[in-house]
């Protein structure tokens, strides 16, 4: 197994909540709770969740751009939280974007979006030229791609465009926010193509944010599943596809379209979560997922679930895993063993 690159250490983040006639603080939004996860060199770690489950916030304080209130970001055992300079934490982690479009300055060329990384680095003009032209290849596009503008391009090749601005920097970690969730299905597979190409050449290493879990299968080698700011469960791929362990994940599988009876067979036999997550600003006590969980039992609405290890790196926050459950939960433990084994 590779070294660990990022480790990410009870990361939190708890926004204020305003209000009142002068706008004072009453009370806090939590939107990322206590996340642990670690992440080896040349790997993809894959967070997914629904909307409001608190992935873009996590890439934020990834990238710097919101202030962690608790926890470590641990990159090659250096803090970023503890970076003050901007452009360090941007030589070493960039980011590519959910809407192309809206994240390429539509007065520039491509080239010129390109360029600015570079130039940042004080490299040469000639180089500059000759970086954007093997960057542009880098992503298969065309070298005269670099003196059209935005507009003129399609949502892929927008996507393809950011991809190479950030590669620029040559960084180690890339954080990937819904970044094939605007495009076509088949536009989408190509991007997730040309990323795993990459990562191979390159020796690259992702963090995949996305709410499409289908889109995880093929491509990240350790997935975690966020719920209200926090991880429900995370573990190798592989794993969490063939034995979800939590009622959210197996719900969420459960929910992914397929188009060959094999693949429905493999899909786990589980109810389809009904309902919204609830606001941040009004979490539920105990385990945040008990007011939509099918499975919920006394002890879900009193008590937050521990971690509880499958094996040494598969794990989930459900009590009806706990050795010590009540009855009921234990109940509940036997009837999702036996609707995995169908």
């Amino acid at each position: 197994m590779n070294a660990p690159l990022i480790e990410i250490v009870g990361l939190s983040k708890a926004f204020p909540l305003r209000g009142g006639l002068f706008g004072g603080i009453r009370g806090e939004v939590k939107a990322v709770s206590d996340v642990s996860f670690t992440l080896a060199k040349g790997d993809v770690f894959g967070l997914a969740g629904e909307s409001g489950s608190g992935k873009s916030t996590i890439a934020r304080m990834i990238m710097g751009l919101t202030d962690p209130s608790a926890g470590a970001i641990l990159l090659d055992g250096l803090d970023l939280t503890g970076l003050t300079s901007a452009s360090a934490r941007s030589k070493a982690v960039q980011m590519v974007f959910q809407n192309p479009g809206s994240s390429l300055n539509p007065r520039r060329s491509i080239g010129q979006s390109i360029a600015v990384p570079l130039e940042a680095r004080k490299i040469a003009r000639p180089d500059v030229e000759r970086g954007v032209a093997r960057l542009l290849d880098m992503v298969q596009l065309p070298a005269e791609f670099s003196t059209r503008y935005p507009h003129e391009l399609s949502g892929g090749q927008k996507q393809r465009v950011a991809i190479a601005r950030a590669l620029a920097v040559e960084p180690q970690l890339i954080v990937l926010d819904e970044p094939t969730s605007a495009l076509d299905v088949s536009v989408q597979a190509k991007i997730i193509e040309l990323l795993n190409d990459l990562r191979g050449s390159l020796d690259l290493t992702y963090i995949f944010i996305s709410h499409d879990l289908s889109l995880m299968r093929n491509f990240a080698s350790r997935v975690g599943v966020l719920y209200l700011g926090r991880l429900v469960e995370e573990g190798p791929t592989r794993e969490l596809f063939e034995a979800p362990a939590h009622p959210y994940t197996r719900s969420l599988l459960a929910a992914i379209p397929v188009i060959s009876a094999e693949e429905e067979a493999i899909k786990p036999r589980a109810p389809i979560v009904e309902g919204e997550i609830p606001s941040p600003m009004n979490q539920p006590t105990g385990c945040a997922f008990h007011t939509r969980c099918p499975r919920a039992f006394g002890l879900c609405n009193q008590q937050n679930p521990e971690a509880f290890w499958l094996d040494e790196d598969h794990f989930a926050r459900c009590h009806l895993l706990a050795p010590d459950a009540a009855l009921s939960g234990a109940r509940h433990t036997e009837t999702l063993k036996r609707e995995s084994a169908g």
